[in-house]
């Protein structure tokens, strides 16, 4: 399937559209954290720790596009934004927490097979 046939399928293919929504390096550990609390900018880049604050910027504008988290400024000084799970945003939850599963699962994985490398 190239690019053009994947456009084409985003919004009708489930597999094509949830692989566009959480294609970007950051966006699964973005909805990570914010499953934990509502955040702010600074706090979500502390907790990512190696990412750059235009591409936190660029990724979080690209969840709230497509609504799966919300922004909320406040009216203050100095400027207040935090960044919370929309309603759709927290039905992929479970997602995230298979995917944690799965990913512990391969860990051990790995570990036992290193550890049978070492034996040999």
């Amino acid at each position: 399937m190239d690019k053009n046939e994947a456009e084409e399928l985003f919004g009708i293919c489930p597999y094509v559209t949830t692989q566009k929504l959480f294609s970007g390096k950051w966006s699964l550990l973005i909805m990570h954290l914010l499953q934990e609390k509502t955040m702010r900018f600074g706090e979500l880049q502390r907790a990512l720790g190696d990412i750059t604050q235009t591409t936190l910027t660029k990724q979080l504008r690209f969840l709230e596009d497509y609504n799966l988290i919300q922004r909320k400024v406040f009216n203050t000084i100095p400027p207040k934004v935090e960044y919370s799970l929309t309603g759709i945003g927290t039905e992929f939850m479970p997602v995230i927490q298979a995917l944690a599963v799965f990913g512990d699962s391969y860990i051990t994985f790995m570990k036992t097979k290193k550890q049978n490398v070492k034996k040999e």
